[in-house]
């Protein structure tokens, strides 16, 4: 791969992103580390751009099309530093994560089908270029690409595959769904989150141990590191929904708000609602306002004469509410909850041994609360 092209030069800038840089690695065996993780990506970053190619133009174009549009990389990330407890950044660790990588990729185009989400990554989602067909199917064929990586690497790396696969599958569906009559809703939405985010986190966490050899008994306490850490990703992501820098997100403000998606800060809002007054109106101005219109509540709209109010509020008045929710006690109960998860997630590795690999760990699972975008 030509070294001047912006993909190959991407190494150094994730690992600075995620906490590993010269800065917080302080001896010789440190570094070694963060030059060798360093490497290992720009070798992920080669094997992406080659597995994502099809001799079809259409598919080749499409499946391009989000991994050019950038990304952290943080699962091939994690990949490569959980496999540092092993023999390290071999040709089956590299392999593994760039499946899991393409699994993620694949997620994408799926997940903002079924959000009728406008903008990935900071450019239009995918079914905004070509439609939802288009969009669903490319998803498919990355699948599909993920599972011929995986079998490659044998029977164990086809059964994780799958069933990390099942996870986000059951996942998305719950979501979509919801919770039943009997169900706590955040106790729900947290294990929406855990099959749909922690399960890939885990898979990618869990590679780097497998693919490399490491000690078995790694293998548990990493996977537990992954799955907490993959749920308080995705709480932070709650929160950056609600960030009024668009410009770091690549998202309008709220657009989950905005699409109906149900986010933590909305439940905890709806929580506190039972029994604080300024909630429960905030929570209804959210409702009438923000959140998309049921079917059931257009007819009764225009029964009304009020289905332009109700339907498509002003862009100044979306915006007051997302603000006002933003700095909402609901949404510092998210960041404080996110954070949780992060601790726990770092007093999952006490099994591992002291070192590079479980201070950049640790390292790795600040960086994941603290980050902007």
């Amino acid at each position: 791969m030509n070294p001047s092209h912006p993909v190959a030069r991407r190494g150094s800038a994730l690992a600075a992103n995620l906490g590993l840089s010269e800065r917080v690695f302080a001896s010789a065996a440190d570094k070694a580390m963060a030059r060798a993780i360093d490497e290992g990506i720009e070798r992920v970053e080669a094997g992406l751009v080659r597995e994502v190619l099809f001799a079809d133009s259409i598919a080749d174009v499409s499946t391009r099309y989000l991994l050019e549009a950038g990304g952290k990389r943080v699962r091939p990330m994690l990949t490569l530093l959980t496999a540092q407890l092993g023999a390290g950044v071999t040709d089956d660790v590299v392999t593994a994560a760039e499946a899991i990588e393409i699994t993620h990729l694949g997620s994408l185009y799926h997940d903002d089908v079924m959000d009728d989400s406008d903008r990935r990554r900071g450019v239009p989602s995918a079914h905004s270029v070509w439609g939802n067909s288009v969009a669903i199917l490319t998803g498919d064929l990355l699948f599909a690409r993920a599972s011929q990586l995986m079998a490659s690497l044998g029977e164990r790396a086809i059964k994780m595959q799958a069933d990390t696969f099942e996870r986000l599958v059951l996942g998305q569906l719950h979501e979509t769904v919801g919770p039943a009559p009997a169900d706590d809703p955040i106790e729900h939405y947290i294990r929406v989150l855990a099959d749909k985010t922690g399960s890939l986190i885990a898979a990618a966490a869990q590679s780097g141990i497998v693919f490399s050899g490491a000690d078995p008994a790694f293998e548990a306490p990493i996977i537990e590191f992954g799955e907490k850490v993959g749920v308080a990703f995705q709480l932070i992501d709650d929160v950056i929904d609600l960030s009024p820098q668009p410009e770091e997100t690549g998202k309008v403000p709220g657009t989950d708000l905005r699409a109906g998606v149900v986010t933590l800060p909305l439940l905890r809002l709806a929580e506190m609602a039972k029994t604080d007054a300024s909630a429960a109106e905030l929570h209804a101005r959210i409702e009438r306002d923000v959140l998309p219109a049921k079917p059931a509540e257009l007819g009764d709209a225009l029964d009304t004469n009020t289905m332009a109010s109700r339907i498509v509020p002003s862009r100044a008045t979306v915006d007051a509410i997302v603000a006002e929710l933003r700095e909402h006690e609901a949404t510092k109960a998210t960041l404080a909850e996110a954070h949780r998860w992060a601790h726990e997630a770092v007093a999952a590795l006490a099994p591992l041994p002291d070192g590079s690999v479980k201070k950049a760990l640790t390292r790795f699972a600040e960086t994941v609360v603290d980050r902007q975008s």
